[in-house]
């Protein structure tokens, strides 16, 4: 890389986040550590960089002393571990201060975690995005030597997205007053899912369209060197239309090897792996199977709604199902679970003694019985403190047989703290 081209863009960079307009989001940080924010493209790992900037610029730091560098810049030709010291002798030759470094997406560099482990020796702090959460392996972990904090970052939660739309749930009243906005905005939530982006864009399924796109030959075909692009693509396809149901890597392979290109088991697992590092899916297993069965039979939920709408035509019930497991996941990790031998319960979360079913409606007689009486069965073989029923627009309390159930309407569940 040119030495001039760096400094013109080191430049550029501290110009043009100076002038970000933010939504606040609720990711702290301690000033003390160093962090890699990983997640789905386009999730908002950026602006949680200028958010800790313009917390820092708060507490009597200079604008100087943020070297940001965007390793997905199209003016970067091809980048190298050596390219990333001779950033920092640059800045050293534009700068007295001790910079603090914010590399955006810099695991399109080789070694990048190299540079990043001899900074943080050096007691820089540094910040840090990636989009493949293959930066989290052991490998890396391994060589970062714990001197990084992980966040993880999710597309809006609702409350978040009310927020980008000028309602502040947190004041008093607010869902009172802005009742019909809230439920009028879920709905365009529901379909369209939670990235930043698609709040100010009007062709929302196009943009998400162009999105996966992105994902699909940047993040998997290009990085990962698959050749059976096509197999890809309907495995893609086919999760998207399973997923409320438990998926095999064997019932994967036959799927997709009868769509007209053969693919073995050992390839799915492979495939899986490489769309859950680039945060399109994410799995969940069945807690009372054996460690075997658990690795074989997962379901697969998508991390935005939006993308997994695209693949969908009769999406609401699917939809509702995925929604609530995203925001399982943002609050509890991996602890959840779905609960599955002679009865099936949707999600099960044995740390929170939680047990729940998710259905778009309870009005008809056959599917409330199954709902709560799938319930009734798992309270009577574990401790649970909280049984939920969660539908689309339905709230009541059932009480039987000694437990109650609270059936509540999605929008409603999301807004809770």
């Amino acid at each position: 890389m040119n030495k001039d081209v760096i400094k013109l863009l080191i430049t550029e960079y501290q110009r043009n986040t100076s002038k970000v307009e933010l939504i606040e989001r609720h990711y702290p940080v301690e000033e003390s550590l160093n962090y890699v924010f990983v997640g789905l493209r386009r999730a908002g790992k950026s602006y949680l960089m200028f958010q800790q900037m313009k917390n820092l610029l708060k507490k009597a730091h200079s604008s100087e002393e943020f070297l940001y560098f965007n390793f997905e810049d199209d003016r970067l030709s091809s980048v190298d571990i050596s390219d990333l010291d001779l950033i920092k002798v640059c800045y050293e030759e534009m700068f007295d201060c001790r910079p603090i470094f914010f590399l955006d997406e810099i695991q399109t560099v080789e070694n990048w975690e190299k540079f990043a482990r001899r900074l943080a020796d050096n007691a820089y702090r540094v910040y840090i995005t990636g989009s493949n959460a293959k930066m989290l392996s052991s490998e890396i972990a391994t060589t970062l030597g714990g001197r990084y904090m992980v966040k993880n970052v999710y597309p809006y939660s609702f409350p978040e997205y009310l927020s980008a739309n000028g309602i502040n749930v947190s004041e008093k009243n607010a869902v009172f007053e802005f009742h019909s906005d809230i439920v009028k905005l879920y709905e365009t939530y529901f379909r369209y899912g939670g990235l930043p982006e698609t709040i100010r864009v009007l062709d929302k399924r196009e943009w998400l369209g162009n999105l996966y796109q992105k994902i699909f030959f940047g993040d998997l075909i290009t990085r990962y060197q698959v050749r059976n692009d096509f197999a890809l693509r309907v495995l893609v396809k086919k999760l998207a239309e399973s997923v409320k149901q438990p998926s095999s890597f064997n019932r994967l392979a036959n799927v997709v090897s009868s769509s007209g290109k053969k693919i073995s088991t050992d390839t799915v697992i492979d495939y899986l792996t490489y769309l859950k590092e680039s945060w399109l899916i994410f799995p969940v297993e069945n807690f009372l199977a054996k460690l075997a069965d658990r690795e074989r039979n997962k379901k697969y939920y998508f991390i935005d709604n939006g993308i997994l709408n695209l693949f969908l035509f009769d999406s609401s019930t699917a939809l509702l199902e995925n929604q609530v497991a995203i925001q399982l996941r943002r609050l509890f990790g991996n602890e959840i679970y779905y609960f599955q031998d002679n009865i099936e319960v949707d999600f099960f979360l044995p740390e929170q003694r939680m047990a729940i079913q998710v259905c778009y409606s309870l009005d008809d007689i056959e599917t409330r019985k199954r709902e709560i009486n799938a319930l009734l069965q798992i309270s009577k073989r574990w401790e649970i403190s909280e049984f939920l029923i969660i539908t689309k627009n339905k709230e009541e309390i059932i009480s039987i047989e000694g437990i109650e159930i609270r059936v509540i309407p999605i929008w409603k569940w999301l807004l809770e703290k």
